[in-house]
């Protein structure tokens, strides 16, 4: 599978901006299926940088109950996966600088 299949987009939230200034990771929604040694790879290989280690969230999908004023709705809030990628010290991905 190729990398632009793997990862799905930067993650860039309060959260992410602590992560990669104090302990040099970044995070990125990934493809459902993947696993930790497929992130590894597209990681290393798209942004050419060593990754020491990865981490995985899954959040499943959630019921919700969606009303206005009178009407109520049934809907869905989708579920994600979340990959956090701890770099080699020293390696920086270009895409996060300045955020």
């Amino acid at each position: 599978m190729d990398y632009t299949q793997i990862l799905i987009k930067p993650l860039i939230s309060e959260k992410g901006t602590f992560l990669k200034e104090n302990a040099g990771q970044v995070t990125f929604y990934v493809y459902r299926n993947a696993d930790k040694l497929q992130v590894k790879k597209a990681v290393e290989e798209a942004f050419s940088v060593t990754v020491n280690a990865v981490n995985i969230v899954v959040k499943k999908p959630v019921d919700r109950i969606f009303s206005r004023g009178r009407t109520r709705r049934l809907g869905r809030v989708p579920g994600f996966k979340k990959a956090y990628v701890t770099l080699k010290p020293g390696d920086k991905i270009e895409f996060f600088e300045g955020v």
